[in-house]
């Protein structure tokens, strides 16, 4: 090994070796403006209130469905396929897409119940803004501001 004739050692520390990760960790403060409790209380009983009607409605279109395919008849039987048939087929799978966007809807209706609990409710994922209560009372499961929606969608 060779010997080191120098007298001072200083270490190598060039800025761009630097990461985030050598930084103090900073306290996550969340956002500084919220919804209020009792205006929280006013969006989960207007959330509550579609909740019910949603899942009403899907109720409805899930025994149509049901109805639908008991009216099919029995396979057994040797018989041909007619036009009706084919519209039968068609609306059920009409009632089959209108049942599944009904179950989205619930499900983001009660991840907004959540939101909502945990007081996160009506802030924008994106810019961290309160989202406008008029757009709240439209689409009380909305995420994103009008103005991060508009920039998304261009």
């Amino acid at each position: 090994m060779p010997e080191i004739k120098t007298k001072t050692v200083k270490p190598y520390n060039p800025d761009f070796t630097k990461s985030v990760l050598d930084q103090e960790a900073q306290i996550p403060t969340g956002p500084s403006m919220r919804y209020s409790d009792n205006e929280l209380v006013e969006f989960k009983d207007l959330i509550n209130k579609k909740l019910d009607a949603a899942k009403k409605e899907l109720a409805y279109l899930q025994g149509l469905i049901t109805r639908k395919d008991e009216m099919g008849g029995d396979e057994s039987e040797s018989r041909y396929m007619t036009m009706e048939d084919g519209s039968v087929s068609m609306e059920r799978e009409q009632l089959s897409q209108m049942a599944s966007r009904q179950i989205t809807f619930i499900d983001h209706l009660e991840k907004a119940l959540m939101r909502i609990e945990n007081k996160t409710y009506g802030i924008c994922r994106v810019t961290g803004k309160l989202i406008d209560k008029a757009r709240l009372r439209a689409v009380p499961h909305a995420t994103l501001s009008i103005e991060a929606k508009n920039t998304m969608n261009k």
